[in-house]
């Protein structure tokens, strides 16, 4: 693995998927597993998915996030929707910890660079999930505090804003090509690290350093 030549102000980092174990498929799975064929779970999943990007286009709190995109799976696949299933899972969020990758790999970071944190997250979740990462942060911004979800560039831009920095000055670090390396790439991030979990396809096309898991984090920065 070759070593970026390049030393960061800030590591800033997306949370869940990333480093918290992000759970809302399984979640999904479980509740209508006894409504779902088995063989069509999988589309459903991704259904529910597909609607949660379309509604962070405008900022709405995220408990409306995950309801309405719920909802609207629901109504695709003519099932009945209860507002009950999009709390449980909205509640669920702040009891998820990290990969078990996450912990050690970020102490070792955490050493030598301040870590930031851009979540798409409401205030209320994202302190329960950083408690249980296993390393300090410098700071934690979220869509709440930005009024704005990543894919927007808003919300990368109450980053940099907030830090006093630009961005030439981070390595931001995601699983997640559209929501956070796209932008990224678009708002001239030029040293991003792509956390290839198996969630999306790479695109070499953005110019990312690709790692399997956080603990590969250390070694790309030479350390």
């Amino acid at each position: 693995m070759t070593a970026i030549d390049f030393r960061p102000k800030y590591i800033t980092f997306d949370c869940y998927g990333t480093l918290t174990h992000f759970q809302m498929g399984q979640m999904a799975r479980d509740m209508f597993a006894d409504r779902i064929a088995p063989e069509a779970m999988s589309a459903f999943v991704k259904d529910f998915e597909n609607f949660r990007f379309d509604e962070v286009g405008c900022y709405k709190p995220y408990a409306e996030v995950i309801g309405n995109a719920l909802s609207r799976t629901c109504k695709l696949w003519s099932l009945e929707y209860k507002d009950e299933y999009g709390q449980r899972m909205f509640d669920a969020v702040p009891t998820w910890g990290p990969h078990a990758d996450v912990p050690e790999g970020l102490t070792k970071v955490a050493r030598e660079y301040p870590l930031v944190i851009l979540t798409n997250a409401d205030d209320s979740q994202i302190q329960h999930n950083v408690d249980k990462l296993g390393a300090p942060f410098h700071a934690v911004y979220t869509a709440q505090q930005a009024q704005a979800y990543k894919p927007r560039f808003q919300a990368f831009e109450y980053m940099f804003d907030q830090l006093g920095c630009g961005p030439d000055d981070i390595l931001h670090v995601s699983s997640s090509m559209r929501y956070d390396l796209m932008p990224a790439h678009d708002l001239r991030v030029k040293h991003k690290v792509y956390v290839n979990r198996g969630y999306e396809p790479a695109v070499p096309f953005y110019r990312c350093h690709e790692i399997k898991d956080i603990s590969g984090l250390p070694g790309l920065l030479g350390l």
